[in-house]
């Protein structure tokens, strides 16, 4: 960065000013710690046993030390190329009509209360909203350091087991929602769409909105034709907004769908195979009737409070998830 001419070249000098942020936010915790574990042993060496009250805070810092240490060992489990990007999230309810289109937007909210609790910028980029209640599908941004690294633990199948609200009989009904993350990918990334490669679609905009919104043909629906892969924003109030956002978010499953692609091709090498999730094949179930229980089927980890894991209490099952991936 000292290196004349540097600042020149935006684009790579911006690059290069968020690969030092990444790298100080990885070392610089660790060069904390231990300093602060050097000052704790040089207390540690000159204390007396009479020192009760030194030696009571030297307990205290150490284990305050020992909590930041287990953070810090977590955050190793996070280091995949896209680890520490942004991630788009997208809900979509299952066949089960309204009591799926229900769980969707339980599911909806039980993200967001988890991102906003980590301090992360949510944004919906599009929403379907279902005939009677709930939604039929959702797209959202999640953006902050690590969003991607956590949020890739929830992609799969989750099913809902109660009783229903929207059946006057009482029964107990299993609703399914499958949820797909993929990570935000950079402006300035190595990937050339051509505009014959691309169908773009205008529509108006549904549900609720300002002025402008739903009276225009501002919504954009983008399809990348050799893959079939789809975008779509209906947020933004202007359709030029709207394209940007729409082209963005493909250009970031495109991304993910090439990336998948390529991992296919090595395993398929050397003889094995990821197996892809399918929906009907859920990786966590939620339990409100006839008992209280949130398993994951990956982890086996579970709890008993589904009020906490709804509010967006995620955390342990995202951790037990990664530190399997890592066994």
């Amino acid at each position: 960065m000292s290196e004349e001419g540097f600042w020149d070249n935006s684009v790579s000098s911006t690059k290069v000013v968020k690969e030092l942020k990444a790298l100080k936010i990885t070392v610089e915790p660790w060069g904390s710690a231990f300093k602060k574990y050097q000052e704790l042993f040089e207390l540690a060496e000159i204390a007396s046993v009479e020192e009760t009250e030194l030696i009571d805070n030297l307990k205290r810092d150490s284990e305050a030390l020992r909590i930041e240490l287990d953070k810090l060992d977590f955050q190793t489990l996070l280091s995949g190329e896209l680890d520490i990007n942004s991630a788009i999230l997208s809900i979509n309810a299952g066949a089960g009509g309204t009591e799926s289109c229900d769980w969707a937007s339980m599911l909806l909210r039980m993200y967001t209360r988890w991102a906003e609790s980590r301090g992360y910028k949510v944004s919906t980029i599009d929403i379907l909203h279902g005939e009677e209640a709930g939604i039929k599908n959702a797209t959202l941004l999640i953006s902050g350091e690590y969003a991607y690294g956590y949020l890739k633990a929830e992609c799969g199948v989750h099913r809902l087991v109660r009783i229903s609200p929207f059946d006057s009989n009482k029964r107990r009904h299993t609703s399914f929602a499958s949820i797909d993350v993929i990570p935000e990918v950079e402006e300035d990334i190595d990937l050339v769409i051509p505009d014959s490669d691309l169908r773009i679609d205008v529509y108006r905009s549904k549900g609720a909105g300002g002025q402008s919104v739903n009276t225009t043909d501002s919504a954009v629906r983008m399809t990348h034709i050799p893959t079939g892969i789809v975008a779509q924003c209906q947020n933004e109030r202007s359709q030029f907004q709207n394209k940007q956002t729409a082209l963005k978010i493909l250009k970031a499953r495109i991304y993910e769908h090439e990336r998948e692609k390529k991992e296919q091709e090595l395993f398929k090498q050397y003889g094995t195979q990821k197996k892809k999730i399918e929906f009907g094949s859920q990786i966590r179930s939620y339990v409100m009737h006839p008992y209280n229980m949130v398993k994951d089927h990956r982890t086996d980890f579970e709890t008993g409070d589904v009020g906490k894991v709804m509010d967006g209490g995620l955390d342990e099952f995202i951790e037990a998830y990664l530190r399997k991936q890592k066994c």
